[in-house]
């Protein structure tokens, strides 16, 4: 089943275009990298598919009944995230805010799915830990599970491993990889990780 499709996708910012008649579909499971040097549009790409930028031509279609709610995204980490003040299990469940609408609070469904969702992460025994002790590693399998409770379907990750030491690297790979071969999950990562994009992925896109 094809979830997303873009067609002749021209992106950058004013005049200055970045990335030029861009065409290629996304199906269910698949892994799929980006990879491209610094500036040829990796970010300004993952951007437009999640409805945050506009192209300047062309179109991005979801397709059978696929939505962009059902799109979880893992961007690159901030100085200030790093230090943010919460514990694991309120990190986890804020991604399901978007489906909160006007209700103040989480019903049982979510509450089991974040529960989950740690479980898979193998940070459970973490969930009442304050994020900002956490250790690198830690910290983006937090952000992970929180992706996957505010999508399900689909995770777009921005160098997911930037940061990280080797250890950490080579687990989060296995968790994503985990998350695409055994949930099915559809995987769009940009990296700049060649060896893990030729060990992993389905698809490359090379910008």
């Amino acid at each position: 089943m094809t979830q997303i499709k873009c067609k002749n996708l021209y992106l950058g910012y004013g005049n200055n275009i970045v990335v030029k008649d861009l065409s290629f579909s996304v199906s269910a499971g698949e892994y799929v990298c980006v990879t491209g040097s610094n500036g040829s549009g990796k970010s300004t790409l993952i951007k437009t598919i999640l409805g945050l930028k506009s192209p300047i031509s062309g179109r991005v279609e979801f397709c059978e009944g696929f939505t962009k709610n059902q799109i979880g995204y893992l961007p690159q980490q901030t100085d200030f995230q790093k230090d943010f003040p919460a514990s694991v299990r309120e990190i986890v469940l804020s991604g399901f805010q978007g489906k909160c609408g006007f209700r103040p609070y989480y019903n049982k469904t979510e509450k089991d799915f974040a529960k989950q969702a740690m479980s898979k992460m193998n940070i459970l025994a973490l969930s009442k830990k304050c994020y900002r002790e956490l250790s690198g590693g830690q910290q983006q399998r937090v952000l992970l599970a929180r992706a996957l409770c505010a999508a399900g379907k689909m995770l777009i990750l921005d160098e997911p491993v930037s940061g990280l030491d080797p250890v950490a690297s080579s687990e989060m790979y296995n968790v994503i990889n985990d998350l695409n071969k055994n949930d099915r999950v559809t995987i769009i990562m940009i990296s700049h990780d060649i060896e893990a994009v030729k060990k992993y992925s389905d698809k490359i896109i090379n910008l």
